[in-house]
């Protein structure tokens, strides 16, 4: 099949409002048959108004990359000069490249029950969940929090953690009327006084062969992650509440240089977005010249 026209609704509430139902919906117009075409047309509506959706036509290549062997559906409903696939162009390198990887926390709560301690002691590690981020760290513990704080340190759970260090976490969920979709933090060893450290299921984990990154790249990375940019690219491929470790790896990512000029500019906590989006516009500049 090649696609030739597709829809996307603004809101997830509005296209099934009358039976309240909360979910994506596309409308895909696809013609068998092997040959593409040169371009896809892509309309947008905030419900069930048709008569004012935006329209646009966009190459094929735009929405289908080539060179892409998962074939994933770019939705881009920018012009092309200031689309989000175009300016990330900038940025040039992968995971692979950078020589990190990233992974789904270990640690599933309900099937580690018996291991787990809402306060930590002498036999406990920390365990790390989304309600733990806070300015772009990890703040560790949360005494106020539902969650854990800690899992037991023994053979039975040896499996389900890492060696202390820096780490870049991001939470798995989030939906299209959040400010941002992806959201990121840094596990920083120097704030937190353990050897080992579990991630729950609800974290993906930017690691280096299962250990830690260096300070500066974990922290350019982090900030990397934060920006308009890569919220705007992720949102053009990512059409439920999910942030994948696939999709994580099919993001562009900045050089290791830059991931550690970037880590230069996080202190002690994360900048507004403003400020952070004005050091990421600074860098794709230094790489057009």
């Amino acid at each position: 099949m090649s696609l030739k026209q597709i829809h996307i609704f603004g809101s997830r509430k509005k296209a099934f409002g009358d039976d309240d139902v909360l979910q994506e919906n596309i409308i895909y117009h696809a013609v068998r048959g092997l040959q593409k075409p040169k371009s896809v047309t892509i309309s947008t509506s905030e419900g069930l108004d048709f008569c004012e959706a935006r329209i646009l036509s966009v190459p094929y290549i735009r929405v289908v990359h080539p060179s892409d062997r998962d074939m994933f559906i770019h939705l881009d409903v920018d012009d092309a000069d200031t689309s989000p696939a175009e300016r990330i162009k900038c940025f040039t390198s992968s995971l692979n490249k950078l020589g990190l990887t990233v992974s789904t926390g270990r640690v599933v709560d309900f099937r580690s029950r018996e291991h787990l301690r809402q306060a930590p002691d002498q036999k406990t590690v920390p365990l790390i969940y989304p309600c733990h981020f806070l300015n772009g760290f990890i703040e560790w513990p949360v005494e106020s929090g539902k969650k854990p704080n800690a899992i037991m340190s023994s053979y039975k759970t040896s499996g389900l953690l890492v060696e202390a260090g820096f780490y870049v976490l991001t939470k798995r969920f989030s939906s299209k009327e959040q400010l941002r979709r992806i959201m990121a933090a840094v596990y920083d060893p120097t704030r937190i006084d353990a050897c080992l450290v579990g991630f729950e299921n609800h974290l993906n984990y930017f690691h280096k062969q299962e250990s830690g990154l260096p300070a500066d790249l974990a922290k350019g990375l982090a900030l990397y992650l934060n920006s308009t940019i890569v919220d705007q690219y992720f949102r053009l491929f990512s059409g439920h509440t999910q942030v994948n470790a696939t999709d994580l790896r099919k993001m562009p990512y900045p050089t290791h240089e830059q991931l550690v000029r970037l880590g230069t500019h996080l202190k002690e906590r994360m900048p507004d977005q403003e400020t952070i989006d004005a050091i990421i516009e600074k860098e794709c500049l230094n790489c057009g010249q």
